[in-house]
């Protein structure tokens, strides 16, 4: 199977390239894979681990990795760009365990009331059923809680940061939108998207609402094909949808993606995140 991990904002390649001469040439059998994502408006950092400089001059917006880790505890920090090392962290640091062939993300992100800290994920890479796909969605930004609908149902209720969800859907199109948790009236939407068969997208929210910067990120997990590789799938007309092209962050897929997860506008009801472990 085979992570690819889509960057946006200035320098992006070059971080991308830079995490990746951080790690063994080649990833060892066992070796997890850590991406990073840098979810922080307005502040470019350097990322630390181990109290090593793995990451230096990380834009926000951009998505790095994945980094070929033995299993073990590792010591996150993230500092201002070009600190002398790492005991001044803006966030952190922070402590996370790595299982052998586990596959995750750390975010640096604003918590529901603004505030910098840092979440770990761990990214499903488990089979999908074939004629299946899945769309995991991340909420990382400063915003309140939403409800996802599809054909003006909910599926993904009081969605809050730094929560996620995960579903599992047909491959095919279905209008998405967005309403305050609770409530069936659109605040954003309804906009069409769509998924692929065999591929988990996972969606980031990161920003804030009250400064007007919500952005999104997107990582595509691709090869999660169980056998026949290719089903047709139904649409059902209950699921949310991910992007049928996962080569590229399509422009549909990202305003709908900005419906789902961006558009809370008006709802009160903000929740502590909770820090990576």
């Amino acid at each position: 199977m085979r992570n690819r991990i889509f960057t946006a904002g200035a320098g992006a390649a070059a971080i991308a390239a830079a995490i990746a001469l951080a790690g063994p040439a080649q990833a060892a059998e066992g070796d997890a894979q850590l991406s990073v994502l840098h979810g922080v408006p307005g502040l470019t950092v350097d990322v630390w681990v181990n109290g090593d400089r793995t990451l230096d001059d990380f834009t926000p917006g951009s998505l790095a990795g994945p980094l070929a880790l033995p299993a073990g505890a590792y010591e996150l920090a993230i500092t201002a760009s070009d600190a002398a090392d790492a005991s001044a962290a803006v966030i952190g640091p922070v402590s996370v365990t790595l299982a052998a062939n586990g596959n995750y993300t750390a975010v640096a992100n604003l918590d529901a009331a603004g505030n910098p800290t840092a979440n770990l994920f761990t990214n499903d890479v488990s089979q999908i059923e074939a004629g299946k796909g899945k769309l995991t969605v991340r909420h990382t930004a400063a915003a309140p809680a939403v409800d996802v609908l599809a054909g003006g149902s909910p599926v993904i209720t009081n969605l809050a940061n730094p929560n996620e969800q995960t579903l599992t859907l047909d491959p095919g199109t279905v209008p998405a939108a967005v309403a305050a948790t609770g409530t069936t009236a659109p605040v954003i939407g309804p906009a069409d998207v769509t998924i692929a068969e065999g591929t988990h997208t996972i969606v980031y929210a990161w920003g804030s609402l009250a400064d007007a910067n919500l952005q999104l990120a997107v990582q595509t997990i691709e090869g999660l094909h169980s056998a026949p590789g290719s089903v047709p799938g139904a649409l059902d007309g209950s699921t949310v949808a991910a992007p049928a092209d996962s080569t590229a962050l399509m422009v549909g897929f990202g305003a709908a993606a900005l419906a789902l997860l961006l558009g809370g506008v008006g709802v009160a009801r903000t929740v502590a995140a909770r820090r990576a472990e």
